[in-house]
């Protein structure tokens, strides 16, 4: 065996809320072999199997009774290239910033909306990760993937992954299936989104008047790094919560009850509220017990302020889940996955 276990791991450095619980194994995969090796050790002790990437979308309640895998295989690839259109493979342990990076340095346009988002490539289609009018599904090309139940790989489609708001087949199905590489279909041809007022907004102050892929991505990072705390300084997991999805009859209730509401109307005829203004008007916003908080900046933001255990955080959560629905009749729901 070629895969390294280890016993009763914290899983503190490989989770961004920077929570202290225990693993009862604890593996890190860097290429098929080592993942198929951590599916066979598992089934033998009987073992549940975690898959993490960077850890950036947990919450860790309680210690893991479970082979914790952290995957950490590497490799960037160009699959095909007519000298306009790129498919690029990524391997699921690449951090996704990075990989990001490295697209726009070739030339490579597309993934400049998603940059500075924490986590790890394989992760990115699990939940749809999406920011300044892109989702992962408008740069999708495809994807391998393990399954888990019987050994085989299997490709997927755009539509066969199922994706929608913050959402994946790969999310509900998180115990059968294990990404292994993920595809991206990008382009030498510019096609900016800049449809969000603070991406425009920010490349003016910056004085840029013709914007690259390259000047969105560098706006971009400049606009998170001020919005969101960084892990590394003040554990979190990102925004907390998803933006709900609500009749317009309701929206339309609470726009006359709430004029600053901040809402979006969808095409299939719903609402999207933004969940940050609705929890900051119910005055959760810079919140704090103990070391469980809401970002002083940020509402939609949990923050750990140093030894806050994942069930404070939670408690946390479900606190502001409970008081936004009383006081808007709107139910939040939780982002990170929880274990």
């Amino acid at each position: 065996m070629t895969l390294q276990l280890q016993a009763g791991v914290s899983l503190k450095p490989y989770n961004s809320f920077g929570v202290d619980v225990r693993a009862q194994w604890f593996a890190e995969a860097h290429s098929d072999a080592d993942v198929r090796e951590a599916l066979a050790y598992a089934a033998r002790q009987q073992l549940p199997l975690l898959v993490i990437g960077g850890g950036s979308n947990l919450l860790l309640t309680a210690e893991i009774p479970a082979l914790v895998l952290r995957m950490g295989t590497r490799g960037i690839r160009l699959v095909s290239d007519d000298g306009v259109n790129v498919v690029i493979e990524a391997e699921a342990g690449e951090p996704w910033h990075p990989f990001v990076l490295s697209t726009l340095a070739q030339g490579w346009s597309g993934l400049e909306n998603l940059s500075l988002i924490p986590g790890t490539v394989g992760a990115a289609p699990m939940q749809n990760i999406g920011a300044y009018g892109v989702e992962i599904k408008d740069v999708f090309a495809g994807l391998t993937a393990l399954d888990r139940e019987s050994g085989e790989l299997r490709e997927f489609s755009l539509e066969e992954c199922r994706f929608g708001y913050r959402d994946s087949l790969f999310k509900h199905a998180a115990g059968r299936w294990l990404i292994l590489r993920v595809r991206f279909a990008l382009s030498r041809v510019e096609h900016l989104h800049l449809g969000y007022g603070p991406v425009a907004q920010r490349l003016t102050e910056q004085g840029v008047s013709q914007p690259s892929a390259r000047d969105v991505s560098r706006a971009i990072c400049s606009i998170r790094s001020e919005k969101l705390p960084d892990p590394a300084v003040l554990g979190n997991a990102g925004s907390f919560f998803k933006n709900p999805l609500v009749s317009a009859a309701l929206a339309g209730e609470l726009k006359l009850a709430h004029p600053g509401l901040v809402s979006y109307p969808q095409p299939d005829g719903q609402v999207k509220l933004a969940a940050g203004w609705l929890i900051e008007a119910a005055g959760w916003k810079g919140f704090r017990d103990g070391d469980a908080g809401v970002h002083r900046l940020q509402s939609l933001v949990l923050v750990n302020y140093g030894a806050a255990s994942g069930g404070q955080l939670l408690a946390l959560a479900r606190r502001i889940q409970a008081d936004i629905l009383q006081r808007f009749c709107v139910e939040l729901e939780m982002e990170p996955n929880l274990y």
